[in-house]
Protein backbone atom coordinates (compact mmCIF):
# COMPACT_ATOMS: atom_id res chain seq x y z
CA UNK A 1 0.00 0.00 0.00
CA UNK A 2 0.98 3.85 -0.98
CA UNK A 3 -0.68 5.96 1.39
CA UNK A 4 0.33 9.91 0.80
CA UNK A 5 2.81 11.23 3.25
CA UNK A 6 1.68 14.79 2.81
CA UNK A 7 -0.39 16.64 0.16
CA UNK A 8 1.77 17.59 -2.87
CA UNK A 9 1.90 21.54 -2.49
CA UNK A 10 4.03 20.67 0.42
CA UNK A 11 7.06 18.77 -1.56
CA UNK A 12 10.12 19.33 -3.25
CA UNK A 13 8.58 18.74 -6.99
CA UNK A 14 10.70 17.89 -9.39
CA UNK A 15 10.02 19.46 -13.05
CA UNK A 16 9.00 16.68 -16.01
CA UNK A 17 12.07 17.73 -17.92
CA UNK A 18 14.65 17.70 -15.08
CA UNK A 19 13.33 14.63 -13.76
CA UNK A 20 13.51 13.27 -17.58
CA UNK A 21 17.60 14.00 -18.12
CA UNK A 22 17.56 12.41 -14.67
CA UNK A 23 16.22 9.34 -15.44
CA UNK A 24 19.09 8.92 -18.30
CA UNK A 25 21.39 8.89 -15.55
CA UNK A 26 22.92 4.81 -14.53
CA UNK A 27 21.01 3.76 -11.83
CA UNK A 28 21.96 0.86 -9.02
CA UNK A 29 18.37 0.17 -8.34
CA UNK A 30 17.39 -1.04 -12.05
CA UNK A 31 18.29 -0.85 -16.01
CA UNK A 32 17.86 2.12 -17.61
CA UNK A 33 18.23 0.76 -20.87
CA UNK A 34 15.14 -1.62 -20.29
CA UNK A 35 13.05 0.91 -18.16
CA UNK A 36 11.78 4.26 -18.56
CA UNK A 37 11.24 5.84 -14.91
CA UNK A 38 10.61 9.62 -14.13
CA UNK A 39 10.83 10.13 -11.33
CA UNK A 40 13.74 7.92 -11.27
CA UNK A 41 13.34 6.65 -7.99
CA UNK A 42 10.52 5.70 -5.83
CA UNK A 43 8.35 8.93 -4.66
CA UNK A 44 5.10 10.41 -3.85
CA UNK A 45 4.38 10.91 -7.64
CA UNK A 46 5.28 9.45 -10.23
CA UNK A 47 5.05 10.86 -13.98
CA UNK A 48 6.13 7.99 -16.32
CA UNK A 49 6.85 4.14 -15.85
CA UNK A 50 7.52 1.37 -18.73
CA UNK A 51 9.77 -0.66 -21.10
CA UNK A 52 11.64 0.85 -23.61
CA UNK A 53 10.71 0.09 -27.51
CA UNK A 54 9.74 1.28 -30.87
CA UNK A 55 5.99 0.80 -30.46
CA UNK A 56 4.85 1.09 -26.91
CA UNK A 57 1.23 1.12 -26.10
CA UNK A 58 0.87 3.93 -23.94
CA UNK A 59 -1.26 3.28 -20.93
CA UNK A 60 -3.28 5.94 -19.25
CA UNK A 61 -4.71 5.13 -16.09
CA UNK A 62 -5.91 7.42 -13.03
CA UNK A 63 -2.81 7.44 -10.42
CA UNK A 64 0.10 6.06 -9.70
CA UNK A 65 0.08 3.18 -6.63
CA UNK A 66 3.49 1.11 -5.65
CA UNK A 67 5.03 -0.02 -8.93
CA UNK A 68 8.44 0.76 -9.62
CA UNK A 69 10.98 -1.17 -12.21
CA UNK A 70 11.19 -4.62 -11.63
CA UNK A 71 8.56 -4.67 -9.36
CA UNK A 72 5.23 -3.91 -11.15
CA UNK A 73 1.90 -3.89 -9.36
CA UNK A 74 -1.14 -5.93 -10.52
CA UNK A 75 -2.44 -3.20 -12.78
CA UNK A 76 0.99 -2.86 -14.72
CA UNK A 77 1.18 -6.57 -14.65
CA UNK A 78 -1.78 -6.56 -16.47
CA UNK A 79 -1.24 -3.61 -18.87
CA UNK A 80 2.32 -5.14 -19.73
CA UNK A 81 0.72 -8.88 -20.62
CA UNK A 82 -2.34 -7.07 -22.89
CA UNK A 83 0.43 -4.99 -24.53
CA UNK A 84 1.93 -7.43 -25.64
CA UNK A 85 -1.06 -9.63 -26.26
CA UNK A 86 -1.75 -6.93 -29.08
CA UNK A 87 1.11 -6.94 -30.66
CA UNK A 88 3.30 -3.76 -29.03
CA UNK A 89 6.60 -4.09 -27.91
CA UNK A 90 6.67 -2.03 -24.72
CA UNK A 91 3.99 -0.59 -22.43
CA UNK A 92 4.10 2.93 -20.99
CA UNK A 93 2.20 3.60 -17.98
CA UNK A 94 1.27 7.15 -17.51
CA UNK A 95 -2.13 8.37 -15.42
CA UNK A 96 -4.42 11.41 -15.68
CA UNK A 97 -3.01 12.41 -11.75
CA UNK A 98 0.44 11.88 -10.95
CA UNK A 99 -0.01 11.62 -6.85
CA UNK A 100 0.99 7.63 -5.73
CA UNK A 101 -2.50 6.92 -4.15
CA UNK A 102 -3.18 2.82 -3.68
CA UNK A 103 -6.18 3.63 -2.23
CA UNK A 104 -7.69 5.91 -4.66
CA UNK A 105 -9.82 7.59 -1.90
CA UNK A 106 -6.42 8.76 -0.33
CA UNK A 107 -6.01 10.97 -3.31
CA UNK A 108 -5.31 14.70 -2.40
CA UNK A 109 -8.62 16.76 -2.45
CA UNK A 110 -7.07 19.95 -3.86
CA UNK A 111 -5.78 19.80 -7.55
CA UNK A 112 -1.95 20.80 -7.54
CA UNK A 113 -1.74 22.98 -11.18
CA UNK A 114 2.07 22.23 -11.27
CA UNK A 115 1.98 18.33 -11.02
CA UNK A 116 -0.86 18.64 -13.64
CA UNK A 117 1.14 21.06 -15.83
CA UNK A 118 4.40 18.81 -15.39
CA UNK A 119 2.44 15.29 -15.87
CA UNK A 120 0.82 16.74 -19.35
CA UNK A 121 3.97 17.46 -20.53
CA UNK A 122 4.71 13.87 -19.74
CA UNK A 123 1.97 12.65 -21.94
CA UNK A 124 2.93 14.76 -24.73
CA UNK A 125 6.43 13.47 -24.55
CA UNK A 126 5.53 9.62 -24.32
CA UNK A 127 4.08 9.87 -27.67
CA UNK A 128 6.92 11.30 -29.13
CA UNK A 129 8.56 7.45 -28.54
CA UNK A 130 5.46 6.20 -30.74
CA UNK A 131 6.90 4.58 -34.42
CA UNK A 132 3.60 6.26 -36.07
CA UNK A 133 0.32 7.11 -35.03
CA UNK A 134 0.43 6.67 -30.96
CA UNK A 135 -2.25 4.18 -29.60
CA UNK A 136 -3.28 5.46 -26.17
CA UNK A 137 -5.32 3.33 -24.16
CA UNK A 138 -7.93 4.82 -21.80
CA UNK A 139 -7.89 2.79 -18.71
CA UNK A 140 -8.86 4.24 -15.89
CA UNK A 141 -12.08 3.06 -14.76
CA UNK A 142 -14.94 4.89 -12.65
CA UNK A 143 -11.98 5.97 -10.21
CA UNK A 144 -12.04 8.95 -12.52
CA UNK A 145 -15.44 10.00 -10.67
CA UNK A 146 -13.37 10.02 -7.78
CA UNK A 147 -12.50 13.83 -7.46
CA UNK A 148 -13.58 16.62 -9.41
CA UNK A 149 -10.39 17.86 -10.85
CA UNK A 150 -9.77 14.68 -12.26
CA UNK A 151 -12.43 15.44 -15.28
CA UNK A 152 -10.40 18.86 -15.79
CA UNK A 153 -7.04 16.63 -16.02
CA UNK A 154 -8.49 14.62 -18.43
CA UNK A 155 -9.86 17.49 -20.56
CA UNK A 156 -6.10 18.49 -21.10
CA UNK A 157 -5.01 15.09 -22.20
CA UNK A 158 -8.08 15.10 -24.72
CA UNK A 159 -6.62 17.94 -26.18
CA UNK A 160 -3.20 16.68 -26.81
CA UNK A 161 -4.20 13.86 -27.79
CA UNK A 162 -6.04 15.41 -30.62
CA UNK A 163 -3.11 17.53 -31.54
CA UNK A 164 -1.30 14.48 -31.80
CA UNK A 165 -3.83 12.38 -33.72
CA UNK A 166 -3.82 9.95 -31.11
CA UNK A 167 -5.83 6.04 -31.71
CA UNK A 168 -7.89 5.88 -28.29
CA UNK A 169 -8.49 2.63 -27.42
CA UNK A 170 -10.00 0.22 -24.39
CA UNK A 171 -10.15 -3.26 -22.90
CA UNK A 172 -12.95 -5.10 -21.82
CA UNK A 173 -16.39 -3.62 -21.04
CA UNK A 174 -17.04 0.01 -20.79
CA UNK A 175 -19.43 1.31 -17.55
CA UNK A 176 -22.89 2.20 -18.03
CA UNK A 177 -21.77 6.00 -18.25
CA UNK A 178 -19.24 5.07 -20.47
CA UNK A 179 -16.15 4.96 -18.28
CA UNK A 180 -13.52 2.77 -20.01
CA UNK A 181 -12.57 -0.25 -18.30
CA UNK A 182 -9.37 -0.42 -15.34
CA UNK A 183 -6.34 -2.75 -16.49
CA UNK A 184 -6.82 -5.22 -12.92
CA UNK A 185 -8.64 -8.28 -13.79
CA UNK A 186 -8.76 -8.33 -17.59
CA UNK A 187 -7.67 -11.30 -19.12
CA UNK A 188 -4.00 -11.81 -20.32
CA UNK A 189 -5.74 -12.28 -24.02
CA UNK A 190 -8.07 -9.18 -23.88
CA UNK A 191 -7.92 -7.51 -27.50
CA UNK A 192 -7.96 -3.45 -27.73
CA UNK A 193 -11.21 -2.13 -29.10
CA UNK A 194 -11.69 1.21 -30.62
CA UNK A 195 -12.40 3.72 -28.04
CA UNK A 196 -14.86 7.08 -29.27
CA UNK A 197 -13.42 9.48 -26.97
CA UNK A 198 -15.25 12.63 -28.75
CA UNK A 199 -18.35 10.77 -27.45
CA UNK A 200 -16.56 9.82 -24.38
CA UNK A 201 -15.77 13.59 -23.44
CA UNK A 202 -19.63 15.03 -24.53
CA UNK A 203 -21.39 12.70 -22.17
CA UNK A 204 -19.13 14.63 -19.35
CA UNK A 205 -21.49 15.13 -16.72
CA UNK A 206 -21.47 12.48 -14.50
Amino acid sequence: MHIPSSTTDKLLLEDFETALKNAAKPSESYDVSKWLFVPNAYDEYRYILGTRGKNPLICCGINPSTAAPDNLDNTLKSAERIALHNGFDSFIMLNIYAQRATNPDDMEKNFNPFLHEENVKAFEYALTLCDGQPTVWAAWGTIIEKRPFLQNCLKDFVRVGKENKVHWVSAGKVSKKGHPHHPLYLRKDSPLDDFNMDDYEASFAW
